[in-house]
């Protein structure tokens, strides 16, 4: 989970490319930094987290990122994230939302009824994790909830596999529940901001 976040670059211009290139004039970063992004016109990166490569002094490919047909970029800012909080008390986690609208596109010409994918749903993690409230993964998911604050999440599937990097918004108050001769555990949930950036490494 994200500790901090760097003060905000401007950011000039992203190309519709595949990958995007961003242009941000000495922006600092590395290959490999995540950056979160709060744009406007090109809104399908607005608060997307990205991972940085092709580094030159003044752009940065939005690397995994396919901008080819997205809407025209207007303005826009670039935050480095660090993360720097793990969560190791999760004993299981459950996806949910993320499934579409469906929009009717039925003419009065049809003889059957036709629709398109509109806007998905809100994606949710729901954990129940082992009630330590010494964990610094638990109590700093429980101050980003006391105070409504956004994070950047980073799930790795595996030693070093998949990545997924999104931003989201935490729900955490640590009150424990439990059955004789079970753990004592807490839940929490995560509620996704935009869409997620998968890597395969």
């Amino acid at each position: 989970m994200q500790s901090a976040l760097a003060a905000a670059k401007t950011i000039t211009a992203i190309t519709k490319a595949s990958p995007g290139v961003a242009s941000s004039v000495a922006h600092g970063y590395a290959n490999g930094d995540f950056v979160y992004l709060s744009v406007n016109g090109m809104f399908q990166l607005n608060e997307k987290v990205v991972r940085v490569a092709g580094v030159a002094a003044d752009t940065f490919q939005l690397e995994g990122v396919d901008t080819t047909l997205f809407d025209t970029f207007t303005s826009g800012t670039a935050e480095k994230i660090t993360f720097g909080t793990s969560i190791t008390t999760a004993t299981n986690i459950t996806a949910s939302g993320g499934g579409f609208e469906f929009i009717p596109t039925t003419t009065i010409h049809s003889n059957v009824n036709t629709s398109i994918p509109g806007l998905p749903e809100a994606s949710n993690f729901t954990m129940d994790h082992i009630h330590d409230i010494s964990d610094a993964g638990l109590l700093a998911m429980k101050a980003a909830s006391d105070v409504q604050a956004k994070r950047a999440f980073r799930f790795t599937w595996g030693s070093g596999g998949q990545i997924m990097v999104f931003a989201g918004h935490v729900g955490a108050s640590l009150l424990p529940g439990g059955s004789a001769q079970q753990l004592v555990t807490t839940p929490t949930a995560i509620t996704m901001n935009g869409t997620p950036t998968y890597y395969a490494s």
